[in-house]
Order: C-alpha cells, then structure tokens, then sequence
C-alpha cells in the first residue's frame, strides 16, 4: 500500500514532499501575476506581459545556479536558499513602488528562486531513496506538486479578492515556514546510493553522455505542455467560443488524473525499462495532441487531457529517475539543474514560437506542430544508447534486450 511505502522513506524526505505541497499550495502570486501588475500597478497590458517574460528569465538562471549550489554548499542550503529568494523578490514586489524596471527585477529574484527549487528536491530525493524507492518518491513528489498548483490558484483568487497584501502576505509566509521546515529536519549534507551511481553511470563526462542527451531529449515531451499551456486557452475562447472557465476545467481534470492515477502508473514504471516507458510517454502525447489536431471539440478537450497527462506523469517521473541512476553523486545536481532548465527553455520559446505560428498561419498549424514534437521525441528516444537501471531487479529484468546491445 502507498502509505506504507511513504512511511518507509526516510523522514527528510517526507518532510520535503510535505514542504513541497504547502508551498506550491501557497503560491498565490504568480498565476495573478498579470492582474497585480495591470491593476495594482498601473501597467498596461503590453507592459505587463514584457516584464512577466523579461522576469521569467529568472527560472533559467534558477535552474543553473541549483545545481553547483548543491553540489558546493549542500541540499538543503540550496533548497533553503530557493525559498528565501523567491520570498524576498515577492516581498520587494508587494512593499516597492518604483518605476517598471525595478518590478522586473524583483520579479527575476523571485523567479530565481522558483527555478532553483525543483532541481535541488529532485537531487535530494537522488541522495536519500535506494534505488528502489526512486520512482515512488518522484511520483509521489510530482503527484504533491500537481496538487498543490491545483489547490493555489483557487486560495491565491480569495486572498486576493480579499487583499493583495494578504495574497503577497500568505506568498511570503508559507515559504518561509517551507523553509523552516526544511532546515530543521533536512540534514545538511546526506546522500545515499553513491556507489550505484557510480557503477552504473561511470564517473567521466562520456560515461555520462547517454544521460545528457536523454534529458536534451526530453525537450520534446516537455514543449507539448507548454504548448498546451498558451493554445489551449486561445482555442477554446476564439476557435470552440467557450468560456475561458472551460479551461480551468482543464486543469481540475489533469490533477484529478495525477493524483488518482499517478501511483498506479508509478508500478509499471518500476516493471518495465526506461526506453519502453518513455516510448509509452511518446505514445499518449502523440495519441491525446491527435485527438486535439484532428477532432477539436470540448468533448475532445478533455478526452485529450486524460491521455495526454498520463504520458505527462511518465516522463516526469522516469526523467529524474534515470539521471539519479546513472550519474555520479559529485554531478547528479548538475544533471537535475539541467532537466529544470529544459522546462525553463520550453517556457521561453515555445509560446513565441507558437504565437508567431498562429499570427501567421492559424490555429491548425500550431495543433499540427504540437503533435510532429512527441513524435521527434520518439524518434529520439528509440535511438538513443539507454542503460538498463540496475539497481532495480525487476527493472533490469523487464529491460529490453536492445538496451543491453547498445550499452
């Protein structure tokens, strides 16, 4: 049963999941980030939305600096770290009244802060779970985490119906009790499972290049839900003249699914090998952006979202899983710091990819280019040299034969 298997992770860990939920629970600023400034101070639209891009070169400078911070001055410093940043750009955007460049600048301290999170817990979760419970943990970690965006949103629009000093209050104050949480349970510098990574992964810049370029790869599962992110709200409110609500409905059923079937996934994840599973991941991106490309409709909207977030789940837990297997302790943070920039890339140029695609050629051609990314991302993935995890028995076991030929 789950619950036995979280009670059996070691306390850190629990404490960061718990950490994990409360502050992405507490995020109540950036989804209303636009609004504040539109309203709270005085920019126009245009204006808002340039800083929000020029701020969100945060999370790409965030993603960077993870993972040397981990590896030279510990997790938990860097996790701590994260969370204080992200507190004082937030507290710096409530309390200064300045002129439009400073808000850009705060908003990137924040932003830096964000970036710099998901990395670092992914690279403890790499120290402190056996082999065996690494794709447990990132599940039930990426499971947190979807529940926790579900949930903030929803908190962030009361608070601030109410008071954006209460909404920048709340922000502030659930990081820093994160980070309180984090510092007094998380030791300062514990890992586990260093000689499996070894062993498996070698401990040279080649013997970690079948790593590199699996999480280079996995750009191209990781674009579609950035993808999604910008068209579908456009779609359904010019192309289906739906309300804008429909797409919150979007988001409910995506969690609705991670969280109800995260776990059952999690057990075939652990069953079968990394290249099948991330095939599998290709598959149902490919399978759920089709039914969007070639039958766009509100039922078609949400059927896609069901199948397109189980690939989702795959790829995000079997990503970091992989990188905690097979690389070095000495440069595990550097590789999770990597996979967090990927996302963070996806968020800078595929809405102005897509944006120039629609403006220029229509809706179709940006559902058709969603659905050609899964598909390279298959293509790569079939490929690519993937080693067999070998401290998991039934995970080497299940590994395909073709895996062991290209090792």
């Amino acid at each position: 049963m789950w619950l036995t298997r979280f009670k059996e992770l070691p306390l850190p860990l629990r404490v960061l999941f718990l950490a994990s939920f409360i502050n992405r629970a507490g995020m109540f600023v950036f989804p209303l980030l636009a609004v504040y400034l539109v309203r709270g101070k005085g920019l126009s639209t245009g204006e808002a939305g340039l800083l929000i891009s020029i701020g969100s070169t945060g999370l790409l400078v965030g993603s960077l600096l993870s993972g040397p911070l981990c590896d030279l001055r510990g997790r938990r410093t860097a996790l701590v770290s994260a969370l204080l940043l992200n507190a004082a750009g937030y507290l710096g955007l409530a309390a200064l009244d300045g002129p439009p460049w400073t808000y850009a600048v705060l908003l990137f301290v924040a932003l830096v802060g964000m970036g710099m999170f998901s990395p670092a817990a992914n690279t403890l979760i790499a120290d402190l779970a056996t082999p065996e419970q690494r794709p447990f943990s990132y599940t039930v970690s990426y499971i947190g985490n979807n529940l926790g965006m579900g949930i903030g949103p929803l908190l962030g629009g009361l608070a601030a119906a109410y008071s954006t000093t209460v909404m920048f209050a709340g922000n502030i104050l659930v990081g820093l009790v994160c980070a309180a949480m984090i510092w007094i349970w998380v030791p300062r510098d514990a890992r586990a499972g260093g000689a499996e990574r070894k062993a498996a992964g070698g401990t040279g810049p080649l013997g970690h290049g079948h790593v590199l370029l699996l999480v280079l790869a996995s750009f191209f599962y990781v674009a579609p839900l950035i993808g999604l992110e910008y068209s579908l709200p456009l779609a359904v409110t010019t192309v289906l003249n739906e309300s804008a609500g429909l797409v919150g409905v979007v988001y409910t059923v995506n969690s609705v699914v991670v969280v109800s079937l995260g776990l059952l996934v999690e057990k075939r994840i652990a069953a079968y090998g990394t290249r099948a599973m991330l095939l599998v991941a290709g598959a149902l991106w490919a399978l759920g952006l089709a039914v969007l490309d070639f039958a766009f409709s509100l039922t078609a909207v949400l059927l896609s979202t069901v199948v397109w977030t189980l690939g989702e789940i795959i790829a995000s837990v079997v990503v970091p899983t992989y990188i905690a297997d097979h690389v070095d302790e000495r440069r595990v943070g550097r590789f999770m710091a990597l996979n967090g920039f990927v996302l963070g890339l996806a968020r800078l140029v595929v809405p102005v990819g897509l944006g120039l695609i629609w403006e220029a050629h229509g809706d179709r051609p940006v559902f058709h280019t969603m659905l050609i990314t899964p598909l390279i991302g298959i293509a790569a993935f079939a490929l690519l040299r993937i080693r067999a995890s070998a401290p998991s028995a039934a995970g080497a076991a299940a590994e395909e034969p073709a895996d062991a030929v290209r090792s």
